[in-house]
């Protein structure tokens, strides 16, 4: 489970979270519709239903998934979160991002809020981190 977390998760207390391999900190919190998410000045927005979305597909995956960050601008490796965040069989359509040109690094934010709220469990390695369902 991911320690690092504190806040209530609204604008005015943010939880206060760590990139999967615990290397950066960014604040996230809800939004009406939308999860926030703000590294520095940089502020991303991703659908809010990403979240029960993800963990309905980690159930249905069963079994670890990897995460496969990746920028907007770059393409995600198949079979992994990141991918499924941007591919048009998803729940959505298409990405989960609601900022063009900030609509990627889904895996790297949602899945450590993901592991906060208890739908997953996440590696905290150095490098090639996986997810996966918990009970919820």
């Amino acid at each position: 489970m991911n320690t690092v977390t504190y806040g209530t998760g609204v604008k005015d207390d943010p939880w206060q979270l760590k990139t999967p391999p615990h290397s950066s900190s960014f604040l996230a919190y809800r939004e009406a519709d939308a999860l926030v998410v703000v590294v520095g000045k940089t502020r991303l927005s991703y659908q809010w239903r990403a979240i029960e979305d993800a963990a309905t597909m980690l159930k249905e995956t069963g079994g670890w998934l990897p995460l496969g960050n990746a920028d907007e601008g770059k393409p995600a490796k198949s079979g992994t979160l990141e991918a499924w965040a941007r591919d048009a069989d998803n729940p959505v359509g298409g990405y989960y991002g609601l900022r063009k040109g900030y609509r990627g690094r889904f895996a790297n934010y949602v899945s450590p809020v993901l592991e906060m709220l208890g739908y997953a469990e996440l590696e905290h390695n150095a490098r090639n981190n996986r997810i996966r369902a918990l009970a919820h």
